[in-house]
Order: structure tokens, then C-alpha cells, then sequence
């Protein structure tokens, strides 16, 4: 799997870690392609969300694994954090299966994580946050395994830690385990303004769907969105961007 994208991981007591992201993260390794494109629709539906119902934090989840709730979650937030001054966190609360590191090209052992902030009593969000400088997000990462993750939600901290978030970003993007394997994002559901559905095209079975949406029944579903359609996008993206020049022959991207 090749990498593209690099940035600077900012970690507390002041040192730094050069990451190099995924392909798969198109909306940072590549801003300006078709895929990255894609994203930058469902971050106007986020903003507008933002603005119109004050929707800051947002739960990415599946029906089953492998859907790409991941890969969806990283790429809206790098699609958000183009936006000038815009503070967007990601949480990487899949604590079954961590997977936010090793798209952002680091290992699993990334220091205390959700799975500490949550567990110990002594640790602050402050003690767990990475910053992307040079991409404008910030991380906090799983953190290290617990034999039984779903006791860990059940923490009293988390409505007041999900409270700090909202306070301190604009986006708070938690990525949890898919809804039919796990309760953990049923549980999540409650204490979220929302939750967003990946559906991988082609994959995802419609009763697998309709099951993860009766589960989610209590958390507010803002949509669903479609991963892996094969659909042929760069022809209709090269003819928009080739019709889209300006007077003085510079293409606007």
C-alpha cells in the first residue's frame, strides 16, 4: 500500500513525528482528484448541518466491517480542515479495532489513546491529543487494547469529555465499530448530535443496512454514505476542470 501525503504529528512535551498518510485518504494525499472532490460535497452537507442545526459532534459508522467507515471518516476531516480556521478532532473509538494510525502511516503503539482518557481517572483529553500540523487535524488515537472495550464506555467521563470537545472544535469526528457486530456505537448514539452511515457499494447488503439503521433507532442518523461506487467520475471531472479557466488561462481547481 503506497503513501503519499506527509505531515508533522505534533505529541505532548513538545516533540514531533513525521507521518506519511495512506493513498486512501485521498482528501490529504490527494486534494485535488476526483475522490477528493467527492468529499468536499459531503463536507458542504457537514458545514451546512453546523450551521443550520449546530451538529459539531458526529459518529462515522458501518453496518459490518470493512465498509470503509474508517477511510470515510479521515477524508472528511481532511476535506474539513481545508476550510480556514476550521478545528477539526478525530477520535479513533474503535477500540476492537483501531485503525485511524495505520492509515496515517504509524504504528499501533501511538501512546495513551481513548482507551486511557476513558480508564484512567488521572488523564485529560490535553494528555492525548496529536496535532497534523501541516493538515490542521487533530487525533486522539485509540490508545492501547482492553479486553473488554464496550465496560469502557460506560465511563462517567465521556459525556463530560465529549462536552470538552465540542467546546474546543468545530468538527469532533468519532470513528466506532460497525453497529451489527458491537453495541459500542449504539451506545456512542446517545451522547453525539449524529451519526453518519457508511455503505460500501456493491457489498453491503440491503437487510444488513435496514438492520444497522433499527439498531441505531434512539441516536439521529444523518445520512448514509456511499463508499466504493465504481462509477467513471475523472472523465466528467477533467471536462469540468478543462471548461473552467479563466481569462488569464489559469485553471481553478
Amino acid at each position: 500500500m503506497s503513501v503519499l501525503g506527509s505531515a508533522t504529528l505534533s505529541v505532548p512535551g513538545g516533540s514531533a513525528v513525521r507521518v506519511r498518510v495512506k493513498q486512501e485518504v485521498v482528501s490529504i494525499a490527494s486534494p485535488v482528484s476526483p475522490g477528493a472532490e467527492q468529499f468536499r460535497g459531503l463536507r458542504q452537507s457537514i458545514e451546512r448541518m453546523r450551521q443550520d442545526h449546530g451538529i459539531k459532534v458526529i459518529a462515522v459508522t458501518s453496518a459490518g466491517a470493512g465498509d470503509g467507515k474508517s477511510v470515510t471518516t479521515l477524508n472528511l476531516a481532511g476535506s474539513l480542515a481545508q476550510s480556514p480556521g476550521a478545528r477539526v478532532l478525530v477520535v479513533d473509538a474503535d477500540l476492537h479495532k483501531a485503525s485511524v494510525a495505520t492509515y496515517l502511516g504509524l504504528g499501533r503503539d501511538c501512546g495513551p489513546g481513548f482507551s486511557e482518557l476513558l480508564g484512567q481517572s488521572s488523564m485529560t483529553l490535553s494528555d492525548v491529543v496529536r496535532k497534523l500540523d501541516a493538515i490542521n487535524i487533530s487525533v486522539v488515537f485509540a490508545g492501547a487494547a482492553h479486553p473488554r472495550p464496550f465496560e469502557l464506555l460506560g465511563s462517567p467521563k465521556i459525556e463530560g469529555l465529549l462536552a470538552q470537545m465540542r467546546d474546543q472544535y468545530d468538527y469532533v469526528l468519532l470513528d466506532t465499530p460497525p453497529v451489527i457486530p458491537v453495541a459500542d456505537c449504539r451506545f456512542i448514539g446517545r451522547w453525539v448530535d449524529g451519526v453518519l452511515m457508511v455503505v460500501c457499494a456493491h457489498r453491503t447488503p440491503r437487510k444488513m443496512v435496514a438492520e444497522a439503521l433499527r439498531l441505531l433507532e434512539g441516536s439521529r442518523v444523518l445520512g448514509l454514505v456511499f463508499n466504493g461506487d465504481d462509477r467513471p467520475l475523472r472523465p466528467y471531472y477533467q471536462y469540468y476542470s478543462s471548461r473552467t479557466t479563466t481569462s488569464s488561462g489559469a485553471v481553478r481547481k
